[in-house]
């Protein structure tokens, strides 16, 4: 299973795990940059220079409409500024709904209990440990910030940094950005599943597939692969490009055995139904939702605006500019 799947999996749950005074450190000589609050300054500046970045849908029924919006889990400072369109469809809604609300404290203490090594796991042997040390080392990620995680987990949280020197970090990822803009606007927020569920997704069920798991996300730490992937799916997000992500399978170098095949049907076709009835029944109980989720969700006969348009909703794709 390679990078981009790998971190499709892991980084929404890495998102909430990793904010502790652990990485809070200053950065030592060759280490990437620490995300930070930003400043006043900051925030005036980003939100005048805001541009709209990934895939926006209208969602119309019963009178009512809400929005579909396909989001990326790790991105740029710059860009957890919605652009003027994104701001629209935000204010005119009652609801922002995310996969987790990850700002939710309940939801992070879940999160974290459930991402735990269990007792009774089988600890990685003497070989993996000692490379993912060394990951862990190249990333400055003091190895006890992570040595509770089940190897799954460890390995997902070290690939979600990986970008941090391209200015690419999960503490600038969009859902955050909405859950926190969704906050300052008092706007009720709602997860759309739940951590256990999206943990379930992460968890293999024999040491052998924890094995191989962790030991091909090392593989493409190690050979310098994992960053400018990432960099790719976080640029087609920015430059709302859906043609190209309809194509994600053709680029991704993330399917090439049935075992890859089955992980990319669990995070994406197994899940898509739910969140698509979580949306339909918000919708339902009268309110204007904004639904933001994954951009891989959205793609092909079984992605989200395909599913919306079967539970009845008029779909349609909202073209803009990059204001």
């Amino acid at each position: 299973m390679s990078f981009s799947l790998r971190h499709a999996l892991g980084l929404v749950l890495v998102c909430g795990l990793l904010h502790g005074p652990a990485l809070a450190q200053p950065p030592a000589a060759g280490c990437p940059p620490v995300a930070s609050a930003p400043t006043p300054e900051q925030v005036s500046a980003g939100v005048k220079a805001a541009r709209n970045h990934g895939f926006l849908w209208r969602l119309r029924k019963d009178g009512r409409t809400s929005w579909l919006y396909g989001t990326v889990h790790v991105a740029r400072f710059e860009w957890m500024f919605p652009g003027r369109l994104i701001t629209d469809a935000l204010r005119a809604s009652d609801t922002i709904a995310l996969e987790l609300d990850v700002l939710d404290p309940d939801i992070q203490q879940r999160m974290a209990q459930g991402a735990v090594a269990a007792p009774s796991a089988s600890t990685l042997p003497d070989a993996l440990q000692q490379r993912l040390q060394r990951q862990a080392e190249a990333e400055c990620i003091p190895m006890q910030a992570i040595a509770a995680l089940s190897p799954e987990m460890q390995v997902a949280a070290l690939e979600s940094l990986v970008g941090r020197r391209d200015g690419l970090d999960p503490s600038y990822g969009i859902d955050i950005a909405l859950a926190g803009w969704a906050r300052g606007a008092r706007k009720p927020v709602v997860s759309l599943e739940t951590p256990e569920l999206q943990l379930a997704t992460l968890t293999l069920a024999t040491k052998d597939e924890t094995a191989e798991f962790v030991d091909s996300a090392l593989a493409e730490m190690e050979a310098g692969r994992a960053a400018p992937a990432l960099r790719q799916i976080a640029q087609v997000w920015a430059d709302g490009d859906l043609e190209t992500l309809s194509r994600y399978e053709s680029w991704c170098d993330c399917v090439k055995t049935p075992a890859d095949r089955a992980a990319l049907g669990r995070l994406l076709d197994e899940r898509n139904p739910g969140l698509a009835d979580s949306i339909a029944a918000l919708h339902a109980r009268g309110q204007r939702v904004f639904a933001a989720v994954g951009s891989l969700h959205m793609i092909g006969p079984l992605g989200l605006p395909a599913l919306m348009a079967q539970r009845g909703f008029v779909v349609e794709a909202v073209a803009f500019s990059r204001r």
